[in-house]
């Protein structure tokens, strides 16, 4: 075998690595902050798409957040549990099962509006890095559908 085989193995010439390793550590500094909500990082991204869309069915919230039914059915549970959505079959298709915002999750998102400004303190990058990150991560996520 020749040397760029080997090379290609080289945990510094992955990226894969520096993506994970990111998320891991981005993740980490929401645990705190979302603890006071007593949510985990999967129930807030979830809450985010529901203060913005009210109602959603569960298979188009899969698409969203790039998760399959058998993580979002328990967490979903959760939530529901916590009385921040509520979950009923769709009334058009009994296959679809619909979740919508409680006025419970509704006042959670007013106690969340200090994540994202918190959040920003820990990452250490300019407006203009931050946005070219963004652009970049979300075209990888494109490319890879």
């Amino acid at each position: 075998m020749n040397e760029l085989s080997f090379d290609s193995l080289k945990l510094e010439n992955q990226l894969c690595f520096p993506l994970y390793a990111c998320s891991k550590e981005v993740v980490k500094k929401y645990r705190p902050l979302l603890d006071e909500l007593d949510i985990t990082y999967t129930q807030y991204i979830t809450m985010m798409v529901l203060w913005e869309k009210k109602e959603i069915n569960v298979k188009d919230l899969g698409k969203i957040l790039y998760l399959d039914s058998g993580t979002l059915t328990p967490l979903l549970k959760k939530l529901e549990k916590k009385g921040y959505i509520s979950r009923k079959r769709n009334s058009e298709d009994e296959r679809y099962m619909d979740i919508c915002l409680t006025e419970e999750g509704e006042k959670l998102r007013q106690r969340a509006l200090k994540v994202p400004q918190e959040i920003v303190k820990c990452i250490k990058l300019s407006p203009e890095d931050s946005i070219t990150l963004y652009q970049l991560l979300y075209k990888l996520l494109g490319n890879m559908e």
